[in-house]
């Protein structure tokens, strides 16, 4: 993969913390300036589906970690209600 340029770091398979490790702050902030950087359309189709690519990666995280966070409150409430 090529190397691209996510705010001041590389987009870079070695150089990006993994989705899966990052909590959903982590990933939703990446996942907006990802967004914003595939916005500007001054790459080539390669960087793009690059970001892409990583975009979703940190849009399924995002999306794994609110379905726990429900999940986790639906324990909780159905347990109040019992």
């Amino acid at each position: 993969m090529s190397e691209n340029t996510v705010g001041t770091g590389t987009l870079k398979d070695d150089a990006l913390t993994p989705p899966e490790e990052m909590n959903y702050e982590q990933a939703r902030n990446e996942l907006v300036e990802t967004v914003r950087i595939l916005e500007l359309g001054q790459m080539s189709l390669d960087e793009s589906l690059a970001y892409w690519e990583r975009g979703e990666a940190l849009a399924k995280r995002c999306e794994d970690l609110l379905a726990g966070a429900a999940k986790k409150v639906e324990s909780v409430v159905g347990k109040q209600e019992d």
